[in-house]
């Protein structure tokens, strides 16, 4: 990693994950294999942003925990990159297996428990599911019935959203999600080598 840190990807550990390390590497990866319209690629940190911004739309009682915990919904991205589903299936449990390793080593890292509890995953399932809907029909040339085929009936998609369907520069988008991934942490942890 660009911070000097070595993370061992088939045994992480939480002292090797740096907020900086996952804000720099999921603004430099494209949604979409970078098939999107824009000047700019579609990156996981807007996304990730995105899905967080229509999470709290879902639960307007989201806490600064659960909405650190969407914003990671794809951390582990910045070290495997966004492998599309249709892969994944096909590279079976082993790509599974490291993915949710590195996403529980995250959550340690940041102060949250290894597995998000059902409820907040379901939440951030019907967010993601919401978002994914957005970017196919906005960015990914998707028909709205390509899209309902393909994502399901997303739920009611907030109005309020449509500024993070504008492709950012990789700065921005990096800038943007980790200012965000601060704002959410919890104030004990702020001052965390990690988080500076």
């Amino acid at each position: 990693m660009l911070s000097g840190r070595r993370l061992d990807i088939l045994d992480p550990s939480p002292l090797d994950v740096e907020l900086d390390d996952i804000a720099h590497g999921i603004a430099r990866v494209p949604r979409w294999n970078g098939q999107t319209v824009g000047a700019y690629p579609y990156s996981v940190a807007q996304h990730s942003c995105l899905v967080e911004a229509i999470a709290a739309e879902l639960d307007p009682g989201l806490t600064d925990a659960a909405r650190l915990a969407v914003l990671l919904h794809d951390a582990p991205e910045y070290v495997v990159g966004d492998v599309i589903t249709p892969l994944k299936a096909a590279l079976g449990g082993a790509f599974g297996e490291i993915e949710h390793r590195l996403h529980a080593v995250i959550h340690i890292a940041f102060g949250l428990p290894p597995e998000a509890s059902p409820e907040l995953r379901r939440l951030i399932k019907r967010a993601d599911r919401s978002a994914a809907w957005l970017e196919a029909t906005s960015l990914a040339g998707f028909s709205l019935e390509e899209a309902v085929q393909t994502f399901g009936r997303p739920d009611t998609p907030p109005d309020n959203v449509g500024h993070l369907l504008e492709p950012w520069p990789t700065e921005d988008a990096q800038a943007r999600f980790r200012a965000r991934v601060l704002v959410c942490l919890p104030a004990k942890q702020v001052g965390h080598p990690r988080t500076l």
